[in-house]
């Protein structure tokens, strides 16, 4: 029996598993780069991407409310799962730890053509664009219902649980920050 206790518990609980809420594709920009950028998403994605208007207004780049900025498309489910399985091999794999946030992570590809599977699109020419990946638990709809309404501080998914989720499903390489202590015993020992 005291063998039994020694062990740690392991936690198989079903509404403490983080999943992938949704995967959000954007591209920022006015005129006839957001045209491309239109074209670009509906290409990648499969899916009518919508275009994001300023609500205020910035005279040093020339915005104003009501304005179009830039445009996005939001995958969710299996198409997300897809999404994101089909977007980190363009940057290796890699991410570094201040890409992840809690409930989040957040990543930028430079060209499009780095894509594995993505051609060179004629009309639209060489742009990147900008990738955000939402986590969540079961049971986080508590927050948003209208009646019984909950708080779910429980339910924050820990930037070290999203690097685990990428670690065991896509494979995925996370760069840790250096801190000041380790950097100046690596340095000694060179």
């Amino acid at each position: 029996m005291e063998q039994e206790m020694a062990k740690p518990k392991l936690n198989n609980n079903k509404m403490r598993e983080v999943k992938l809420e949704k995967v959000i594709l954007n591209i920022g920009g006015t005129g006839e780069k957001l045209d491309k950028g239109f074209i670009l998403l509906q290409k990648l994605s499969g899916k009518s991407p919508v275009r994001v208007k300023a609500t205020k207004r910035i005279p040093t780049w020339s915005v104003r409310p009501g304005m179009e900025v830039g445009t996005k498309v939001t995958l969710r489910g299996a198409d997300a799962l897809e999404m994101l399985k089909k977007l980190l091999p363009a940057i290796d794999n890699t991410l570094k730890e201040k890409q992840i946030q809690n409930n989040f992570l957040s990543f930028g590809i430079h060209e499009y053509i780095e894509i594995p599977g993505m051609e060179y699109i004629r009309e639209v020419g060489i742009m990147g664009l900008e990738i955000t990946a939402v986590f969540t638990r079961p049971g986080k709809s508590v927050e948003k219902k209208k009646v019984k309404r909950g708080k779910t501080r429980r339910l924050v998914v820990t930037s070290q649980e999203i690097i685990d989720y990428l670690v065991t499903k896509f494979k995925t390489t996370v760069l840790m920050k250096r801190k000041k202590g380790q950097a100046e015993t690596e340095d000694d020992s060179e």
